[in-house]
């Protein structure tokens, strides 16, 4: 049943329209002032409420402005036995639904009751549509952005914020205007929409977005229309894909991933750990030994996220002395100490907005442990001479070639340090963990130094292969990478020999005999091994398949034979 409010002085007035509303099947409800009209609407959850102009010390009109302010949907008729224009345009404009001068007649009381509460009704399911849509609008995971037929923004959810980089301001100017920060494909899709009015989708593309680097979104765009067929506008669609794109690739064996190389499983989760931290701001501790590759890490993490285009700034930690790195890393004021002939910037502040990566950080003495501890803590520094903290929005990643759990242990590195650098920690392995990846490897210095000195080396022997393989690596791929730039210093045909190599690589290798005729037996016991699978020949060799093939036109070995 609906409830009705009669709110006047009037008690006759009142009596009357509870009588006619009664007939009609409403529960009413009646006031005489504003204050008890005022707890009862508080209470009850009326349908309408009629309202007297006049009410002692407040109006009519106070009552409006309580049910408008505290978006009461219930529809207001005010009524007064002295019309003029003045309240009239005021009921207006505070949203009344209608004015009835006095006397009120019957039919015009109950006339107005069913319009108005008819009124409500739609009132509230217009509302509860747009409850429904808001909350969809807030909380799916897609980008939705909806725009008129000119292109102005009319609305966008959260996750257009993040995914395309939208910001509050934006409402009301053009699409095309407000996506600086990316290639613009969804712009092209939006304006096919508007002009040819037919949906448009895209499949994963890649954004090119300056905040989010690698982002693949799908998009899909489609016209609004409304009830009565007529089109007023477009909405974009753009799911963001790159964590499946990612999974897709890495079912598939990566060989490189920015500046590493390397196959083998551990190098694969090593590529999705940096993916899965690139845009997470926490602190990333490397550990690794000296060659793993410390400081191509940090430049993935670096490149692979959000801070892409801010600094990335290096600092050796050992290299400096404990005054020397104070000064780098927070810089100066004139005059601090002796030699401070000018102000200084430190690194820290120059990575502002980006990464600063510490290496060698297990080599820093108790002072500066002390000080670094602060700024993981607090995300500000002070320069040498100054006591004005500056804060400071920087990625942090170390480096280190140390146990720093067995430092902690010994009392030479401080326990809260340690872990406050150790939020992510990333451990490398050495070279002889992943002898699978050295062929890779080879194959990548034999490019990069033919380039760098002009040369057109082709490949190392079967004999290099397997000292290479025999090897310890204490050094890792630095230690590989200065064999292979000493053997391309020493050779002078396109194949590097193992006479070409440092004398300790071998003699740590341990002797290594055979023939050409022993290598061609090889090769083609693995071809019948593996029934003329010239992949999984080459595996069981240990080289590649274009290695591979090379050797077999190097024997004479013809393709029909496997």
């Amino acid at each position: 049943m609906k409830k009705i409010l009669i709110i006047d002085d009037e008690k006759s007035l009142r009596f009357t329209f509870k009588r006619f509303l009664t007939e009609e099947g409403y529960e009413v409800e009646t006031a005489e002032d504003f204050e008890t009209a005022l707890e009862l609407i508080e209470q009850t959850n009326f349908a309408l409420v009629f309202s007297d102009i006049l009410l002692g010390g407040k109006t009519g009109l106070d009552i409006l402005r309580v049910v408008k302010e505290r978006d009461f949907l219930c529809p207001v008729v005010m009524v007064t036995g002295y019309p003029n224009v003045e309240t009239a345009s005021e009921a207006v404009r505070l949203g009344a639904f209608d004015y009835l001068p006095k006397p009120v007649l019957k039919k015009d009381l109950l006339q107005v009751a069913r319009t108005a509460i008819k009124y409500r009704e739609v009132s509230e399911k217009n509302e509860k549509n747009r409850t429904h849509l808001e909350a969809v609008f807030r909380n799916v995971r897609d980008a939705l952005v909806t725009v008129d037929g000119a292109g102005r923004i009319l609305e966008f959810n959260q996750a257009a914020g993040r995914i395309c980089g939208l910001t509050d301001d934006l409402s009301g100017r053009m699409f095309d205007d407000s996506l600086a920060c990316c290639e613009g494909k969804c712009r092209e899709a939006l304006r096919e929409v508007l002009e040819k009015r037919h949906p448009v989708e895209i499949r994963r593309m890649e954004c090119r977005h300056r905040e989010r680097p690698g982002q693949v979104v799908s998009l899909s765009t489609a016209p609004l229309v409304d009830g009565n067929g007529t089109f007023f506008g477009a909405v974009l669609v753009a799911r963001d894909e790159t964590r499946l794109n990612t999974l897709e690739r890495t079912l598939k064996k990566r060989f490189r991933f920015h500046r590493l190389v390397g196959a083998c499983e551990k190098m694969q989760e090593l590529y999705c750990l940096i993916e899965d931290l690139a845009d997470i701001p926490s602190t990333v501790l490397l550990i690794g030994e000296s060659g793993t590759g410390k400081e191509l890490v940090a430049d993935a993490l670096h490149k692979a996220g959000a801070r892409v285009n801010k600094p990335l700034v290096k600092v050796n930690c050992a290299a400096l002395s404990d005054t020397l790195l104070e000064s780098e890393l927070f810089g100066h004021v004139r005059g601090s100490f002796t030699g401070a002939v000018k102000d200084r910037i430190g690194r820290f502040q120059k990575a502002e907005g980006g990464t600063i990566f510490l290496d060698e950080i297990g080599d820093i003495s108790p002072k500066m442990q002390v000080r670094l501890l602060r700024v993981l803590q607090e995300r500000e520094i002070e320069r040498i001479g100054e006591s004005t903290p500056i804060k400071v929005n920087i990625r942090v990643i170390a480096a280190t070639n140390r146990d720093l759990a067995e430092k902690v242990r010994q009392g030479t590195f401080r326990e809260d340090l340690y872990y406050r650098l150790k939020v992510i920690q990333v451990d490398l392995p050495p070279l002889r963990e992943r002898r699978e990846d050295i062929p890779l490897l080879v194959e990548h210095f034999i490019e990069k130094m033919n380039a760098a000195m002009g040369r057109q080396i082709l490949e190392v022997s079967e004999e290099v292969r397997q000292v290479f393989a025999g090897y310890h690596w204490p050094g890792n791929i630095r230690e590989l990478e200065h064999v292979m730039e000493y053997a391309f210093a020493r050779c002078h045909q396109p194949v590097v020999a193992r006479d070409h190599l440092p004398s300790d690589i071998k003699a740590g290798a341990g002797e290594v005999v055979g023939s050409a005729a022993d290598e061609e037996d090889r090769i083609h016991q693995s071809l019948e091994k593996t029934s003329g699978n010239k992949a999984k020949a080459a595996r069981l060799l240990g080289i590649d398949r274009k290695t591979l093939y090379r050797k077999m036109a190097k024997f004479g070995i013809e393709h029909s034979e496997c």
